[in-house]
């Protein structure tokens, strides 16, 4: 069966064309149409097949290997995306970068609840001894698959309670009208214990990559502070550079 058979013709109105070939293969994968790994045909292939010119579909495969939903490999060609790739220059939640890629994200509650401030969250959000914040502790899925151990802390006055986090801690942020504006992020690479690696799903000692991420409102008030432990065989994390001027 062709590429056309099974994402169907391209249309003819205002988009471009390249745009259409795009809109028309992400759907494609987020319907799971086109499987993860599976390789896309070459471009002068899909070309021929779509009756468009190989430009348009270098600029569709372009815009999909920006999103995520492809890679490129030299020498072998453009496969629809098994890894998931986060972009640091991104500030978005797991559940929006999930559903972008046409994955179904979902969470299994460790622990919710209030509690007292620690020291060391005094420090971070410019707290008082005894100042209430709210803990969360989640393993976060995608598509039933586990992907990452997640541990966040909000201070008390960012959200009503605990059980105001469903699926999205981000969402009910933005929903209290405190969703981060900008973040700092460190990452490291780290070797799971025998805990984490039951949780998620893989050999104890296997790699992971460690993030700690303090979010801040507009105002430069810190309003979230992360550790996630992501699973080093379904994650890639990637950044853009520019050169300074």
């Amino acid at each position: 069966m062709g590429l056309a058979e099974r994402i169907g013709e391209l249309g003819r109105g205002g988009a471009p064309l390249y745009q259409q070939l795009h809109d028309a293969l992400r759907g494609a994968i987020e319907a799971r149409v086109l499987k993860p790994e599976e390789p896309l045909p070459p471009e002068r292939e899909i070309a021929a097949e779509f009756d468009v010119s190989r430009i348009t579909v270098r600029k569709a495969l372009d815009g999909l290997a920006e999103d995520g939903l492809v890679t490129r490999r030299q020498g072998a060609g453009t496969f629809v995306a098994g890894r998931v790739e986060k972009q640091f220059s991104k500030l978005s939640s797991f559940s929006e970068d999930m559903a972008s890629r046409g994955r179904a994200p979902s969470i299994r509650w460790l622990d919710r609840r209030e509690a007292s401030v620690s020291p060391d969250e005094s420090l971070t959000f410019g707290l008082g001894p005894g100042a209430r914040v709210l803990r969360f502790h989640r393993i976060r899925f995608a598509d039933g698959e586990p992907m990452a151990l997640e541990r966040s802390t909000i201070p008390g006055w960012g959200l009503p309670d605990p059980e105001s986090v469903d699926a999205s801690l981000y969402q009910a942020l933005d929903a209290a009208g405190h969703r981060p504006a900008r973040a700092l992020q460190r990452l490291r690479a780290v070797l799971f214990n025998a805990e984490q690696a039951q949780l998620l799903g893989v050999e104890a000692g296997a790699p992971g990559l460690f993030i700690e991420r303090r979010g801040f409102l507009a105002d430069g008030r810190v309003i979230e502070m992360t550790h996630s432990w992501y699973r080093g065989d379904a994650y890639d994390f990637v950044a853009e550079l520019n050169a300074s001027a």
